[in-house]
């Protein structure tokens, strides 16, 4: 994918300083936050399609799918992939039906409960899973732009704000993998 061209300038630097010359200086800082976030966001999404294109997935639809892939059966509740995602339990709907229509994924009525509905992951979603994930890996994951020390102290000032937003809580004992954060 071609990098676009640099601004000669930082706009959202740029926006700090106008937020500050109309006297919201308190606000400034909390508003470049926001703002980078939300580009970095745009950056790191673009990546990401563009790695994921060639597989015919979204990031939405791969997430749902290496979700699947992650379990042990390769099989979840609607309701369990719903929460796990964090979205709207109609988003996922759509997901789901595209991935139903291209034969990734088929839905299961549940043994126990005759209202919930099991998602099943197939062979060849399982398969072209494993191949996205090998190449967002290399392509994206593996080569982010930042060093493991930046990545890591990123991933912890993300993780401490998620957590005081109520995202989640911390289970107890903490996994190894929290414990750094």
């Amino acid at each position: 994918m071609k990098k676009p061209k640099p601004m000669r300038m930082d706009p959202i630097a740029e926006a700090n300083r106008q937020w500050i010359s109309h006297g919201w200086e308190d606000a400034a800082l909390g508003m470049s936050a926001v703002t980078s976030v939300a580009r970095v966001h745009q950056l790191l999404l673009s990546r990401v399609e563009a790695t994921l294109k060639p597989f015919n997935l979204s990031f939405a639809r791969f997430e749902l799918l290496r979700l699947l892939a992650f379990s042990s059966e390769g099989r979840m509740p609607m309701a369990s992939v719903v929460s796990r995602l964090q979205v709207h339990p109609a988003s996922v709907t759509r997901v789901v039906d595209r991935l139903v229509r291209d034969g990734l994924v088929r839905r299961e009525s549940h043994p126990d409960d005759g209202r919930a509905t099991l998602l099943v992951l197939t062979k060849k979603g399982r398969e072209l899973t494993e191949r996205a994930t090998t190449e967002l890996n290399a392509g994206t994951f593996s080569e982010l732009g930042l060093t493991r020390e930046d990545t890591q102290a990123l991933v912890g000032i993300l993780a401490r704000f998620r957590k005081q937003a109520g995202d989640f809580t911390d289970p107890r004992p903490l996994p190894e993998s929290l414990e750094t954060w």
